[in-house]
Order: structure tokens, then sequence, then C-alpha cells
């Protein structure tokens, strides 16, 4: 069969099949959607069973999945339930854990260079893969999820920023001073979304929103593609772009109906959760090179020490952003999450091998130490969460903003 073909007709049966495993599973343990998706594309790809190579069409595919898993996670979190105090604390939790990541890193490596790419990986936490897996839990609302989102938003939009600051290439001045105008940029489109009065915009997407217009969805795609190039065409990071056109769709359309609103949320999951993010993590086991892995003594001997430093350094400090009156099994909990990393370590390592900074075995490790990560931290924090003694009931939150409903 034809690359192409396999592609087309194989990554899609592989998201059907995961999604009906993770039904059929899920009787006994509940087992994250991504778990059976990234599983599934190394069982296909070249490192195993050689049905689906990697291909730049596939790829294609799977980095705009990427860039609208990243759209999602800024389109959903509630910054007036985060902002305050915890997105402080969870902000400075992330500064040390960067700052020490970066030193132990530059240690393990002898040299500074791929102890910066490391020490970012390290202290990524991936909040738009766990996002979904929060809201299945029915914890996107409690005390627990909302520390889990301000630690998930800065352990995403922190690593961005040190991306597009340390690895463009550019002199650190001149790489904040580009970081700075794309800010303008997107928060001129920000301030101008959150004016309101946007009566006749609101008027057209409800008029589409049943019809094969469906002018949202086409308007949330073309914010996406609009910022993503931007970033680009500035020599940021994609997913920066890909998360401000999140939070600037998120104020834009907040001021459409309860229920058209229900419907557009509805509808943009449906896109990114049911087309395109699965393309992205099953193209992750596809391209994974488990042969590599496995023929590199060093890099099997990195693989484990990465997944421990994830919780070390990443882990255990954001594990004291706990609520108020959680017990020891919320905290390992809150620890697992805040460990949990993969779509920035997948970025990062990237940008590393390319430019030759990073090498390649070591790349390899610490995507096979984010793989596990998202395998098995979500999977742990999940049943941790349900043993807890007080049965998931937590005391109110006093940073956080009421939510009505």
């Amino acid at each position: 069969m034809e690359p192409a073909v396999s592609s087309v007709v194989l990554v899609p049966l592989l998201g059907v099949l995961a999604a009906l495993l993770t039904t059929a599973v899920g009787r006994f343990v509940k087992i994250p959607l991504v778990v059976f998706e990234i599983v599934l594309g190394l069982i296909i790809g070249p490192s195993v069973l050689g049905w689906v190579p990697e291909t730049a069409g596939l790829d294609a595919i799977a980095n705009f999945g990427l860039a609208f898993l990243f759209f999602m996670a800024g389109n959903e979190i509630d910054f007036p339930a985060i902002a305050g105090r915890p997105l402080r604390r969870a902000s400075l939790v992330w500064l040390f854990s960067l700052v020490f990541a970066i030193v132990l890193a530059t240690l393990i490596a002898g040299s500074i260079v791929p102890g910066v790419y490391v020490g970012i990986a390290l202290t990524s936490t991936a909040l738009g893969t766990l996002m979904p897996v929060l809201r299945d839990a029915g914890e996107m609302h409690t005390p627990f999820g909302r520390v889990v989102t301000a630690i998930g938003a800065v352990g995403e939009f922190g690593p961005l920023l040190a991306i597009s600051l340390f690895l463009s290439g550019r002199k650190p001045l001149a790489a904040a001073l580009v970081l700075i105008g794309f800010a303008v940029i997107a928060g001129a489109g920000i301030w101008i979304a959150s004016r309101g009065g946007h009566e006749r915009f609101h008027r057209l997407v409800r008029a589409t929103l049943h019809t094969s217009g469906q002018f949202a969805v086409r308007f949330v795609v073309c914010v996406i593609a609009a910022l993503v190039g931007l970033s680009i065409a500035l020599g940021l990071d994609m997913l920066l772009g890909a998360f401000a056109a999140g939070v600037l769709c998120r104020i834009l359309l907040s001021g459409a109906k309860p229920e058209d609103a229900h419907h557009i949320e509805s509808k943009l999951e449906a896109v990114a959760f049911g087309v395109l993010v699965p393309v992205f993590f099953i193209n992750t086991g596809i391209g994974f090179d488990l042969k590599a892995l496995l023929g590199d003594p060093r890099a099997l001997i990195l693989l484990p020490i990465f997944l421990v430093l994830l919780l070390l350094l990443r882990g255990i400090p954001a594990s004291f952003l706990a609520p108020p009156g959680s017990t020891f099994r919320d905290r390992a909990a809150l620890t697992l999450f805040s460990a949990t990393g993969l779509p920035i370590i997948v970025a990062v390592t990237a940008i590393g091998v390319r430019e030759h900074d990073l090498q390649v075995g070591t790349a390899t490790a610490l995507v096979g130490a984010g793989m596990l990560s998202v395998l098995l931290f979500p999977l742990i924090a999940l049943t941790l969460r349900r043993k807890s003694a007080d049965g998931g009931v937590r005391p109110a939150d006093p940073d956080a903003v009421p939510i009505e409903g």
C-alpha cells in the first residue's frame, strides 16, 4: 500500500479504535484516550509493524493538530477563576523549577546550550492534554482542577516564552523586542475583543450556526492560522500564536448567547478532539524512533532519569500549591498531573535536533520520558483522586472566582 494511502486509511481507523478501547477498558480502569492513540501509532509506525511511515503530509496535519491542542488550552482556561494568587504562585514555582532544571540539565549534558533545551522541556506541563482528562473526570471547576489549570497554564505559556527568548536564534534583547511586538499585536486583538458590542458578529455566528456556512468554526481556524503565521513570521514558536488565538477567541465568543456559546464549544471540541488532535498523538507514536532508543545505551539510561526529573523538578514543587484541606493523595495526584508533559517536549527537542544543539539520543530519551508521563501519570493521578479520603469533596477555594451554575 502506498504511504499516503496507508496514512489516509489507518490513522482515522486508529482514532476510532482508540476511542473504542478507551470506552471498553474504562469499565475497569480509566485510561486517558491519548495513551491508546500514542501506543497504536507506535505499533503501526516504522519502529514496530512499519505499516505507516513518517510523511510530510501527515506531519503537516499533525502540526495543525498540535496548534489546535494549544488553541483549545488557551480557549478553555477560565482566567478569572485562576487570576491573582493562584496564577502568581504557579508562576513563581515554575521559575524556581526552570532555574534548577537548567542548572541540573547543564551538569548532566556538560554544556549550557543543551542544558537550556532540556531544562525548558522538563518544566513543561501538558495542559492541553490534561484538560480533556480533567473535564471527563468532572474536575474542571473543583478547587483541585483550578489549581491544575493554573499550574498547567504557566507550564505551557512559560516554556513557550522561554523558547521564544532563548531558542529563537536571536540575542535575548532582540528576542525580547520581537516577543514584545507579538504581545502588542495579540494584546490589541484581545483588547478589541473584550470591548464588547460585536452584535453583528454574533448575529452572523447565530445565523450560520446550523448551516453549511459555519462562520464561527471558519473564523476560529482563520484566527489560529493568522496568529500562528505571525508567530512563524517573527521567528517565534507557532504554539505561542495558537495559545494566544485560544485566549482571543474565548473572549470574543463569550459575548454570544449561552446556547450559541455551548454549540460553538461543542463544534470546536469536535474539530479538535475528534479530528485534528488525535492525528498529532498518533503521529507522535509513529515518529518515535524506538529502535534508536533501544540501540543507544546512553539514551536508555537517560529516559528513566528524565522521567524522574519531571517529577522532582516540575511535579513536587507544584504540589505545594494544592488547595487548603488537600489530602496526601491529592498532593500526589497534583504532582503527577503537573509533571505530565509531551507537546512542548516534542517541540523543544525538534528545535534542538534541527539546530544541532541537542543529540538525537538525548532528544529521543526526552520524548520517551514525555510519552511515559502521558501514559502513566494521569492514570495514576485519577486513581489517587478517586481514592481520596473525602471522596472528592473539597473545601471552597478562597482564591477562586465563584463559577455560576
